[in-house]
């Protein structure tokens, strides 16, 4: 006879297997019987907890221990307006930048979501230039830009005044403003968070309290600053996903005053007040939300950019890197220096990753070894500096970074021991 439990929205446990359920720990540095624990979470992380819905499994191998999907021929075939894109995850390296490309020549939209018109979504974009913007201004009318530097400094000049931006630091361009990128030591490459949907805020701090996460005193907006030029200037609009050009007779960065709070400012990464835990477990990586763009579900975002910056790991008895996971959230994931705790290797600065709603992701073989088998004192994860732009949205790759993508797939996934259960 079958066992079952009962009720609806209930906390359950369950064990097929005396002592394979940890106690007192969701993700424990050595499960029992040498099980992987895998999270899969079908709400954001973030959710309200009586609509929160996740479960911890403990299994034999990771579910992210797989080869990529293929097409399977059913009678799903043709439903769909338009071509379904395989749920893999997917993996890009750095952009090299053309010689003679400014900011807007140098702009490579990759991943995508949602809809502009709708005001929602957001996209990810890569960007390489190797000389300033002369006589040419931007602005986009789809979304606000948060420019996220991996290498090189720049200066962004606006209407509302000017200010510099290196490799550590983010800027946020409001919609509509029209600027300027000029190169201050030589070539730039790096990231664009193109926000479709309600601005970007800073993230609610519930049980944290009043301090912690970034503090809005850390923000800097440029006062005003203006030029004076009478000579051809090309406006390039981006609206509707592709750029638009027109050419006036004089510089529009001619704003002498301004008042309001529709302004750019740039944001030091370092001053980011990391929360962790200081017991056991490694907690939901909604705990490193800089910014956050809300959607009309309270506590899913629209968009998040999330950073790993460097922190002290203390956690006891606890796998401290990101641990197996099944996300309902989608994951573009950018490294700005440095190497990631879950990516041994393969996933170099400059480069982009993809893990989709649902696909399973986690740390690779080697990254899972060391923090398996690490003596868990007190250390400092410094030298490094990744972010994520995480959305309640599925991004779809654009054609041309669908054709140059790499697979995050390779014979080491296959190669993680089973877990031995007695018999």
């Amino acid at each position: 006879m079958t066992d079952y439990l009962t009720g609806f929205g209930n906390g359950f446990a369950s064990e097929a297997v005396a002592g394979a359920l940890p106690v007192g720990r969701n993700s424990p540095q050595k499960p029992a019987y040498g099980l992987y624990a895998e999270q899969l979470s079908g709400t954001a992380f973030t959710a309200p907890r009586h609509e929160n819905r996740r479960s911890w499994l403990y299994r034999l191998r990771p579910s992210a221990s797989h080869s990529a999907y293929v097409p399977y021929a059913s009678a799903f075939d043709g439903a769909a307006s338009e071509e379904p894109l395989a749920p893999n995850r997917l993996r890009w390296s750095r952009p090299t930048p053309t010689s003679g490309t400014d900011f807007v020549d140098g702009l490579r939209p990759m991943l995508g979501n949602g809809s502009a018109e709708r005001l929602e979504g957001c996209g990810v974009h890569l960007y390489a230039a190797d000389r300033s913007m002369e006589r040419r201004v931007m602005f986009s009318a789809d979304g606000e830009l948060l420019i996220v530097p991996q290498a090189g400094a720049m200066e962004i000049r606006s209407e509302t005044g000017k200010f510099e931006l290196g490799p550590g630091s983010i800027a946020l361009i409001p919609r509509g403003l029209r600027f300027q990128i000029r190169l201050l030591d030589g070539p730039v490459s790096g990231y664009v968070a193109e926000n479709y949907g309600s601005l970007f805020r800073l993230p609610e701090l519930g049980p944290i309290g009043s301090n912690g996460l970034a503090n809005a005193r850390d923000f800097e907006t440029p006062v005003a600053w203006y030029e004076d030029r009478d000579e051809p200037t090309e406006i390039v609009q981006k609206y509707g996903g592709r750029l638009w050009s027109t050419t006036i007779d004089h510089s529009p960065l001619d704003v002498v005053a301004w008042h309001g709070n529709l302004v750019p400012y740039r944001y030091d990464l370092a001053r980011f007040n990391t929360i962790g835990t200081v017991s056991f477990d490694h907690p939901d990586p909604s705990i490193f939300t800089v910014l956050t763009s809300s959607s009309d579900t309270p506590g899913r975002a629209n968009c998040d950019f999330v950073i790993f910056p460097p922190r002290w790991m203390v956690a006891e008895d606890t796998f401290r890197p990101p641990w197996f996971h099944r996300n309902l959230m989608s994951e573009a994931m950018g490294l700005i220096h440095g190497a990631y705790d879950a990516k041994a290797e393969g996933f170099e600065p400059g480069g982009l990753s993809l893990h989709n709603r649902m696909s399973a992701h986690g740390p690779d073989l080697d990254s899972w070894r060391g923090a398996s088998e690490a003596a868990l004192r007190p250390h400092k994860i410094e030298g490094t500096m990744a972010f994520m732009v995480e959305s309640a949205l599925p991004f779809v790759p654009t054609a041309a970074a669908l054709a140059s993508a790499q697979p995050d797939y390779d014979g080491a996934w296959s190669q993680f021991p089973k877990a031995v259960i007695p018999r």
